[in-house]
């Protein structure tokens, strides 16, 4: 496989060699209608967020080599610029879903700039520059360039962004860090946008607050406030009227406790006429009781004589 990638770049090298110049010609003018505008490429925000992922490790492999090679003294061994890392990204991944464009202005700008960006940074550090991580030294730098110079972006999101590279990237507490130093950097380079935040923030939290200061209803007040609703309203006739939305609901009689009463005053009634007609005397206990009373009469009488 490799004899036959070398012949056919040997083969395209000669044909380019043997080619006509009118050809040259058009191959040249097809590389300089080059585009790389923004309808060329991906330009949404996971399209941006991949190409800070990718700015990200552009970054540090830079800043291990290039960059620390420069700060020590070593330019001999200089051979690793930003724009050979960019290329040979684009090489070895697969670009088509990144926002090219603004990687490469990272790539870009973030080098040039890299002196003012640490003079940045180092004013909100309690070390120095020098002891930060690689990882988070990057990611600061990227939250730095696009607080200073990319201002559509709002300072919450950029700390956003830069809490979800270190989530990928850095460390687990480094982003305590990285949060504290882009906020105090979010207060000086965007002061009126955070302002403006922190009088929106109290304002929806005053919001929030005030239902909870107004006084809680009582059973009391509910009663009252329910008798104040069905009060009847004088007409202009004079007679009250009664809304039908808020009647005025009479209790009904229960036909079952109806039907229960009368019948224990049925029963009562029944037996309070047995009670009457075991009491009342008939004829002839009547007559007997009479006959009785005479006997003893006698029978007194004749005691008496004797």
């Amino acid at each position: 496989m490799t004899d036959q990638l070398k012949r056919a770049i040997h083969e395209a090298k000669t044909a380019k060699t043997t080619s006509n110049p009118t050809d040259k010609a058009g191959a040249s003018s097809e590389e300089q209608n080059f585009d790389m505008s923004e309808s060329t490429y991906k330009t949404t925000h996971t399209a941006v967020r991949k190409a800070r992922r990718f700015a990200m490790q552009g970054l540090y492999e830079w800043l291990v080599t290039d960059r620390r090679f420069d700060k020590d003294g070593k330019l001999g061994w200089k051979d690793n610029a930003p724009h050979d890392i960019a290329a040979r990204t684009r090489a070895t991944n697969a670009m088509h879903t990144v926002h090219i464009g603004y990687y490469h202005e990272m790539m870009r700008d973030i080098p040039e700039q890299i002196e003012a960006l640490d003079a940045l940074i180092s004013q909100h550090l309690d070390r120095d520059i020098d002891k930060l991580d690689t990882v988070e030294h990057a990611i600061l730098l990227i939250g730095a360039y696009e607080l200073q110079n990319r201002l559509e972006i709002p300072y919450k999101v950029v700390l956003d962004e830069a809490m979800k590279l270190n989530t990928h990237f850095g460390a687990t507490d480094a982003h305590k860090l990285i949060n504290a130093v882009l906020d105090k950097m979010a207060t000086d380079l965007r002061d009126l946008e955070v302002q403006a935040d922190i009088k929106a923030n109290r304002r929806s939290s005053q919001k929030a607050a005030a239902p909870a200061a107004q006084p809680q209803t009582t059973d009391e007040t509910k009663a009252v406030t329910n008798a104040d609703d069905t009060s009847e309203t004088p007409t202009t006739t004079g007679k009250p009227r009664i809304s039908a939305n808020k009647a005025i609901k009479r209790p009904r009689a229960n036909k079952a406790q109806a039907n229960i009463s009368d019948y224990r005053a049925s029963k009562k009634a029944s037996a309070q006429g047995h009670n009457e007609a075991a009491a009342a005397p008939t004829p002839e206990s009547t007559a007997a009781d009479v006959g009785l009373q005479d006997s003893n009469l006698v029978n007194s009488d004749e005691k008496s004589k004797d």
